[in-house]
């Protein structure tokens, strides 16, 4: 699908100058009942590529989906080979469909990483409250200062038809996450040999409209409630973080506290934000790449480049089957390729440019946004050179149990010292999925730290 990137950057242009301005004017009713045809619910394309390779938005995965003991879905496209693979030795005759990022990995390991392509499949389903929320945001949610704030705004997906970068980047951080959760998971950095260490935690993630017992008009500001507790190995055990994540966090910064075991206090963690690397990544990925992005926009302008077909990962079952083992995923440079799985979808593009007199390792963010998710799936991050340096992925599932797509592995590449850290592995936990999670207020209270943290 060719797009006219000449209009769609001028268009972003008129957009940025009126974002100088106090908020930016949500669509039209009539733009905003296209959610009911044209587009689906939130806002993707409901139909097929022109040539089919893209097939149309039917109301998600249709297959009956069966599950493993530990509660992961078993792959319903078991039964599908690739249709081809791309590596070191083809792109070139694929690189119109290929991130910078993902040439740069296939170049950086010729002869082991690879990546296999297979047919697309439109599996993540919208369910009647997601679909009630975006329709609500998008005669309703606006930008406000500058960009780095929302009004208007309820629920998820705050700007299903956007207007300029600002707002896809914000769908990414208000997508459907599943209103309240709890995730045991792993992650790993392994050293050139490929040897490593898995560090355990178990994560939680509660929406502000989610918390029982708090007041409609309490913490306004809040976007959601998140803490998670290291459980391995046995030096990190005990450490507990919790963040409270502001919608406008430069008029109200994140809070943030850290329970240290050893030092069996709690302590306010101001740091924990934009470029910093917390000891769990390895020097490996800053604070606001987790996730692949969160937390404030505003050290860079964002630009909307307009939407394009890409390999991206995409119904990564395979890769999160509790069939297979660490040891066969994890290798030197990459994870298994064969473990994983690529399939041709419309993206956004959108590149972030640090502002003058701003500072971040990162001068420069290449974002790829899956249109049936706002999830970004591909990150391409350069240095202060201009130099391609990180690459991010996030090889992701729709869970039909949780009614959204979730990680079965998010990987951050190093170019120059050709490490990597892979997260969110959850194939040798024994029940990692808990989506009937429920918060209260306390739960996410700083005073809650401390207990959590000797239990």
């Amino acid at each position: 699908m060719k797009q006219n990137h000449s209009l769609v950057r001028g268009g972003a242009l008129f957009c940025a100058l009126l974002l100088a301005g106090n908020a930016l004017a949500a669509v039209s009713a009539d733009e905003a009942a296209k959610l009911q045809n044209s587009l689906t619910p939130i806002g993707a394309e409901r139909g097929a590529s022109s040539d089919g390779t893209i097939p149309a938005w039917d109301g998600g995965l249709k297959t009956q989906v069966q599950f493993a003991a530990n509660g992961t879905p078993l792959d319903p496209f078991k039964d599908e080979q690739p249709l081809f693979s791309i590596d070191a030795s083809n792109f070139e005759q694929y690189r119109e469909h290929l991130s910078p990022g993902q040439i740069a990995l296939l170049q950086r390991f010729p002869g082991s990483l690879r990546l296999p392509v297979y047919p697309s499949h439109r599996s993540v389903a919208v369910t009647d409250a997601v679909a009630e929320s975006a329709a609500h945001n998008a005669t309703a949610a606006r930008l406000i200062n500058d960009g780095n704030g929302l009004e208007g705004f309820a629920g998820v997906v705050a700007f299903p038809i956007p207007q300029n970068g600002l707002e896809v980047l914000w769908n990414h951080l208000t997508r459907n996450r599943n209103a309240s959760s709890s995730l045991t998971n792993d992650s790993a950095a392994p050293q050139k040999d490929g040897s490593y260490s898995i560090m355990t935690t178990q994560q939680y993630f509660t929406r502000r409209d989610a918390v029982k017992g708090l007041e409609p008009d309490d913490a306004r500001n809040i976007l959601y409630y998140y803490s998670h507790k290291i459980t391995a190995p046995s030096r990190m055990v005990g450490e507990v973080v919790l963040v409270h994540e502001t919608v406008d966090q430069v008029a109200e910064p994140r809070l943030s506290w850290i329970y240290s075991a050893g030092q069996r206090r709690v302590r306010r963690a101001p740091s924990i934000a934009y470029d910093t690397a917390g000891p769990t990544t390895a020097g490996l990925r800053t604070a606001d790449s987790r996730d692949m992005f969160n937390g404030a926009p505003d050290r860079y302008d964002w630009e909307l480049v307009g939407k394009k077909t890409l390999y991206v990962p995409y119904n990564s079952y395979r890769l999160a089957s509790p069939e297979l083992s660490y040891e066969e995923l994890i290798q030197p440079g990459h994870v298994k390729p064969d473990a994983t799985r690529y399939e041709l979808h419309r993206v956004w593009e959108v590149v972030a440019t640090l502002k003058p007199g701003m500072r971040h390792i990162y001068s420069k963010r290449h974002y790829f946004i899956d249109e049936d998710t706002w999830a970004i799936v591909e990150a391409d991050h350069y240095d202060s050179r201009g130099e391609l340096w990180r690459i991010g992925e996030a090889h992701s599932f729709y869970h039909p149990a949780g009614k959204a797509a979730v990680n079965a592995m998010e990987v951050t590449y190093d170019l120059n010292n050709g490490r990597y850290i892979a997260s969110g592995l959850t194939n040798e936990q024994r029940k990692p999925f808990d989506f009937g999670y429920q918060a209260s207020v306390s739960d996410y209270s700083p005073g809650a730290l401390r207990s959590k943290g000797l239990r």
